[in-house]
């Protein structure tokens, strides 16, 4: 029997994906898990062929989610599906030994053909982001000042570069607002930004938000 673990914060979508894989793999069995502790509990406590992880997850954020179950168990095959199209993430979850990256927008089209992939020890790289990610992830050590931010780093300054309050941010990902100051100082020191404005203008003439 195939056991599956989804980790997502939304109920619905979770519903959704156990429909889309059951058609695809009968007999496959499901457990759920709606935050990074949840995750890793279930992680440790029993035995998956597979985890499919979000990336924005309340409290802890799925990249260092994912770092932690490849740290504790190397095989296990951990699927991020997630809504960040931009080829940075990518390149973050593939580096910390992710198996696959899918979009949610084409989870239904790319979900199935990842897990089985991933299922048979290979890793999905989905077609839009192949050629690019194929260079970044061989190339070694930062290039650019945003690749230096720490994955909750980088998760708050696309945040801040969006426009989101510092108040917003702390509810979206579960932190004190005290703790996201302190982020968003440290992004602005190495960033070399004075405000959120200069975040938002190097956001966009490097393409890290639409």
């Amino acid at each position: 029997m195939t056991r599956i673990l989804l980790a997502d914060d939304h109920a619905v979508l979770r519903e959704g994906l156990k429909g889309i894989l059951a058609k695809a793999i009968p007999g496959a069995e499901f457990g759920e898990a709606g935050d990074g502790a949840e995750v890793m509990a279930l992680v440790t406590r029993e035995t998956w062929d597979a985890v499919i992880l979000d990336l924005t997850l309340p409290g802890r954020s799925g990249l260092d989610v994912l770092k932690e179950i490849k740290r504790l168990f190397p095989a296990l095959p951990v699927l991020i599906l997630t809504m960040h199209p931009e080829k940075e993430y990518a390149v973050r979850a593939f580096r910390a030994g992710a198996a696959g990256y899918v979009l949610k927008r084409e989870a239904s089209q790319e979900l199935i053909a990842a897990v089985r992939k991933a299922l048979t020890g290979g890793r999905y790289v989905p077609t839009s982001l192949a050629e690019s990610l194929a260079f970044e992830i061989g190339r070694q050590g930062p290039e650019k000042p945003h690749e230096a931010l720490s994955d909750r780093e980088y998760e708050v300054f696309r945040f801040l570069a969006l426009g989101e309050t510092v108040t917003r941010i702390a509810t979206e990902l579960n932190l004190s607002v005290t703790t996201v100051s302190t982020y968003r100082a440290r992004i602005l020191e190495k960033l070399e930004a004075e405000s959120n404005a200069d975040l938002t203008r190097y956001a966009l003439e490097n393409e890290l938000i639409p």
